[in-house]
């Protein structure tokens, strides 16, 4: 789906269906993000998912104004994460513990030294 929103964008913009830079852009992923924080407030579930696909959809295209590639970016931050996530594991399991064994401040000192 980010990469079709990607395709979409591009193609938009090549018959001039674009914003002149990316602070057009940039403004626009803004103002999804308010309306998604207004419908947070709101509680409807449906307008919520609407919002944050306009959102998302929103981001996609800063990426496209800099030139990432929204598929490899998601993917190596997906990653990124894991690797992180797996070094808060282990340096549990050294003392015989589970994450779910701790408090979020520590999961967040081991998150940082994880990041070293």
């Amino acid at each position: 789906a980010l990469l079709r929103a990607y395709k979409l964008q591009k193609r938009a913009a090549r018959v001039g269906f674009d914003w002149p830079d990316i602070d057009g852009a940039k403004a626009k992923f803004a103002e999804e993000m308010d309306e998604l924080a207004e419908e947070v407030q709101r509680g409807d579930l449906a307008r919520i998912e609407e919002e944050f696909g306009d959102a998302l959809f929103a981001l996609v295209n800063i990426g496209r104004f800099l030139n990432v590639d929204p598929e490899k970016a998601l993917r190596e931050t997906n990653e990124k994460f894991v690797r992180r996530f797996e070094f808060i594991e282990a340096e549990l399991a050294k003392d015989g513990k589970k994450p779910e064994d701790v408090n979020l401040d520590e999961m967040e000192a081991l998150w940082v030294k994880a990041k070293g």
